[in-house]
């Protein structure tokens, strides 16, 4: 396992990280414990859930399994901001004072080394936000404090307001980011390089569509995988719904990712994690598992390497066109 900074923080954190999504969801406290054994084995120190998981059961489970360890040794992320109702869910003051402590309680911890804003939230002014975050660090229950799911411009705003204010700077963005899905390469990558904000993409294989186990015109059958789940009418465009992806470029990009792993003998999964863990501004891509063969087959990813040709094919095959300002800006970058 190799270790970075969180941007331009002090905090050393794993490579990869470890979602907890399907703790208490689609696996057990048994097997989580399992899959969280064999993360640490493998030298994985960063763990990343949210008290919106299983409704808040992933961080039951989490902090079962931190008893007895050296709380030092490992670096707890959570997310706030979905709840069930009124005050229950959202950014404000309220909402931020009552689920950090209800995040503390349910992990067993006095503190969260990394707090992220699950979402942005049109409801709550952006300054009420950023001063109850500030106040949760000074209080000593928080570390650092990150974002999710935010705009370009939403986190430009975010990293302006804390340093004129003098509030605890922006740490890390958890933005979707993949192989399929690069449209945080327009805006959100090149603020977080020039700010010094980590990045921590999460769905790094797309729920299983970049696991070659997908091929094309063979929709998948049962409930075997998140894709599958998903797989029906009317699903939201940011799901991995068939529907959603079920077209030529991702064929092309899924044929020559299983292409390029079989050139160097790992598996597709191996090799999409791999290009991502490369790309510039990446900190620590966050991987799920649902068992202990699959958590082995992703942590594979640390050691292999790409030659210049394999990532240029893999960075053509799976660039799209770009809306305006975009491809403008790109195409007159050296007029």
């Amino acid at each position: 396992m190799e270790y970075t900074h969180l941007g331009r923080t002090g905090l050393e954190v794993s490579r990869l990280c470890l979602g907890t999504m399907t703790f208490g969801r689609e696996i057990g406290e048994a097997e989580s414990h399992r899959l969280m054994d064999r993360f640490a084995e493998a030298g994985g120190t960063f763990v990343d859930t949210a008290d919106a998981y299983g409704e808040g059961r992933s961080e039951e489970i989490v902090g079962s399994w931190l008893k007895g360890r050296p709380r030092q040794d490992v670096v707890i992320a959570s997310k706030v901001r979905f709840g069930p109702g009124r005050n229950r869910r959202g950014l404000s003051r309220k909402h931020l004072l009552d689920a950090v402590d209800g995040s503390l309680r349910r992990l067993g911890t006095d503190h969260l080394d990394l707090y992220q804003l699950h979402m942005w939230d049109y409801g709550t002014p952006l300054e009420e936000t950023l001063r109850a975050l500030d106040s949760i660090v000074r209080a000593g229950k928080v570390r650092y404090v990150g974002v999710s799911n935010f705009s370009g411009a939403q986190v430009q705003r975010t990293v302006d307001l804390c340093r004129t204010a003098g509030w605890e700077p922006l740490a890390s963005l958890q933005p979707l980011y993949n192989l399929l899905d690069r449209e945080a390469e327009w805006e959100l990558l090149p603020v977080c390089r020039e700010e010094g904000v980590g990045v921590l993409p999460y769905s790094p294989l797309r729920g299983g569509w970049l696991t070659g186990k997908y091929r094309r015109g063979a929709p998948p059958s049962g409930t075997g995988s998140r894709v599958a789940a998903t797989n029906r009418a009317g699903e939201p465009v940011w799901t991995e719904a068939w529907g959603n992806y079920d077209n030529d470029r991702t064929w092309d990009v899924v044929e020559t990712l299983v292409a390029v792993a079989d050139e160097i003998g790992r598996t597709p999964a191996q090799t999409a994690l791999t290009w991502l863990l490369h790309r510039p501004g990446v900190t620590a891509p966050i991987v799920g598992a649902r068992s202990v063969r699959q958590l082995d087959d992703n942590l594979g990813a640390v050691d292999v390497t790409l030659d210049p040709a394999q990532r240029d094919r893999l960075d053509r095959v799976s660039d799209k066109p770009r809306p305006y300002p975009y491809q403008l800006l790109a195409d007159l970058r050296d007029a």
